[in-house]
């Protein structure tokens, strides 16, 4: 039986928990509470020497107990009234021990009453057995052992199955096998982030299940179990990699600053006699940005997903400076491959489909053009529209002498001084550069994590996959504009195959038959720096995005910031726990009178082809 009457420092803290949202404090003799008060569940870990990454693996529930070494009797009796007083709440209370098996186990031992609890214990071992091991060279497995001992063999128990009965909870224990470290203790860093991470994902999957079927939490899914809190240590860190990104502009760097000389040359030598790219001076040191880069403590990010969202962006950041480091020479390429992941053959496919069924659209030529100047005003008029949502919002526009493309840059935009378009492509354009990326950098801005504002690790797909898409919901994706693309696929694929400028050139103009400007203005942008391949992203996410799309996925829930595809089930847990918002501004597509029929037919899947304005 659990002691009727408890100590005063207990009865303190056990009244403490009516109030507020969470409560975080360090106990008595060693002990550290971390509860959230709307969660039924609890994480328990008792200190042992030399096993701090199980001390880890503990920290990743949104709920852990922390035992201290010495005083045991005061840790047994707290967690009895803790368990009595959250039972009382929620119907039940559930509580999982968490410890280290023998070095050289590779087996999770699941120690609780598989009779009573078969879903949950299912799951987890389920999940648990899921967790990436075999390409690391070890092979995991789990079981599920029904027994009353749920404590590390040689240690005092929690609390008795009569005694946790009384207090309405359910426990179970967790032999943890540690082979993401050595003998001597020492971790693995790689593999313990990948096994912390399905860990974490494994627990939260059968917590929920028991939640769900025992408890009166109205908890909504598992993405809730993860933590609520962001330390402040990780903000530091998210600063960080914001202001080392924020010190160079990527996109302004790799583009040549005499493309317009360039073109002229190229063209009054009939197609023959191509200048040198001239680029920028780079106004910071690459090397030194490394050095900041690799300062950051990431690996001892706690939440598993933080962790990796930020190593993951970190790794592409030094990619991005070793690239403007090597402008000009053929490593650039390869660092080009590496950074935006090569091309699949079915996007090349859906490219020279394209080509086939799509001829240039030569009455374009014929419609109503606007310059630089007047599109910029049409760009001033979007960004009003945001400031009517939001009057934080803030844009400008760029127009320049020394820009060869059209960009966005934190969420501002850059016009080519020369620049020139039809009507229909300015309508569709503003949707693409305003109402895409400075609508997605101010939904980050607005964010807790500055990241979500310049970008998580290879955003860019998806980016311009929603932008290109924003086109056809306003009704201005034109025949040429989805040439144009589907071109630079086309290019691309050239490239990946060691053809050079003439070569990709004349691919363009005499196989594709784009016009002459357009041929050019495809072929310069894939082949500065030495070689980029960022232009095979739009084709590529918008083919991937309509995938997403088809299989239910929302898409105003992509712009709440700038981030890829493949972290949608992370995005959606921080959102879950409440880390995250919901997008702030609204792009004016959702306004359109047929929006729904539009995305109807996406949802049916319409070919590429049929997508384009009539």
């Amino acid at each position: 039986m659990i002691k009727a009457s408890t100590s005063i420092e207990n009865e303190d803290l056990i009244g403490e928990l009516a109030d507020g949202r969470r409560t975080v404090k360090d106990l008595p003799h060693g002990g550290f509470l971390f509860l959230e008060h709307d969660v039924p569940f609890l994480l328990i870990y008792r200190k042992r020497e030399n096993d701090h990454s199980t001390l880890r693996l503990a920290r990743t529930g949104a709920s852990y107990l922390i035992i201290g070494e010495t005083h045991f009797e005061y840790f047994r009796e707290f967690l009895g009234q803790l368990t009595q007083k959250m039972s009382a709440r929620f119907g039940s209370f559930f509580l999982m021990e968490l410890y280290s098996g023998a070095f050289g186990s590779n087996e999770f031992v699941i120690r609780g009453p598989s009779h009573k609890l078969p879903v949950s214990l299912e799951v987890l071992q389920k999940e648990l057995d899921t967790i990436e091991s075999r390409k690391y060279g070890v092979q995991l497995q789990s079981r599920i052992e029904q027994t009353k001992q749920r404590q590390q063999d040689s240690e005092e128990s929690l609390m008795s199955i009569s005694e946790i009965k009384e207090c309405g909870g359910t426990l179970i224990g967790l032999e943890v096998p540690p082979i993401y470290r050595d003998v001597a203790g020492n971790v693995f860093p790689l593999y313990f982030r990948k096994f912390r991470e399905g860990f974490a994902e494994a627990v939260q999957k059968s917590v929920f299940e028991f939640i769900r079927v025992q408890t009166s939490s109205d908890l909504a899914s598992y993405y809730a179990l993860g933590k609520r809190e962001i330390h402040k240590e990780v903000f530091k860190m998210d600063r960080a990699l914001t202001q080392i990104e924020n010190s160079y502009q990527f996109l302004l760097l790799l583009a040549p600053v005499n493309i317009q000389r360039m073109r002229e040359h190229f063209f009054e030598s009939n197609f023959e006699t191509l200048e040198e790219y001239h680029y920028r001076l780079l106004p910071v040191d690459p090397d030194i940005l490394k050095r900041k880069l690799y300062n950051l403590d990431i690996d001892k990010i706690d939440d598993p997903a933080l962790s990796y969202l930020f190593d993951e962006k970190r790794e592409e950041i030094d990619q991005q400076l070793t690239m403007l480091k090597e402008r000009g020479s053929k490593n650039f390429f390869y660092s080009s491959v590496r950074l935006y992941k090569g091309l699949e053959k079915h996007i090349l496919t859906e490219a020279e489909m394209i080509l086939q069924q799509l001829p240039e659209d030569v009455e374009e030529t014929d419609a109503e053009i606007i310059d630089a100047v007047e599109f910029g005003a049409m760009a001033t008029e979007e960004f009003e529209f945001f400031r009517n949502q939001d009057p934080n919002y803030k844009g400008k526009v760029h127009i320049r002498k020394d820009v060869n493309v059209m960009m966005v840059s934190n969420g501002e935009l850059y016009l080519p001084a020369d620049y020139t378009l039809t009507q229909n492509d300015a309508k569709a354009l503003i949707q693409h550069e305003i109402g895409t990326h400075s609508l997605t950098h101010f939904n980050g801005s607005r964010q807790p994590l500055s990241q979500l504002s310049v970008g998580f690790a290879d955003y860019d797909p998806l980016q311009e996959g929603i932008a290109v898409l924003s086109e056809y919901l306003i009704g201005g994706l034109s025949a040429n504009r989805l040439r144009i693309l589907a071109g630079r696929v086309v290019a691309g694929a050239a490239l990946l195959d060691h053809a050079d400028f003439r070569d990709v050139f004349n691919l363009l103009y005499t196989t594709h038959h784009f016009s002459k400007d357009r041929a050019f203005n495809i072929t310069s942008r894939m082949f500065q720096g030495g070689g980029f391949l960022k232009d095979i992203i739009y084709l590529k996410g918008l083919v991937h995005l309509l995938d997403y799309i088809k299989n239910g996925g929302d898409l105003e829930f992509l712009l709440s910031g700038k981030f890829a595809l493949k972290h949608v089930p992370m995005i959606t847990d921080l959102t879950a726990r409440e880390l995250l918002q919901p997008p702030k501004l609204k792009p004016r597509y959702l306004q359109q009178k047929d929006f729904e029929k539009r995305m109807d037919k996406l949802k049916e899947g319409i070919p590429l082809s049929k997508m384009i304005a009539t």
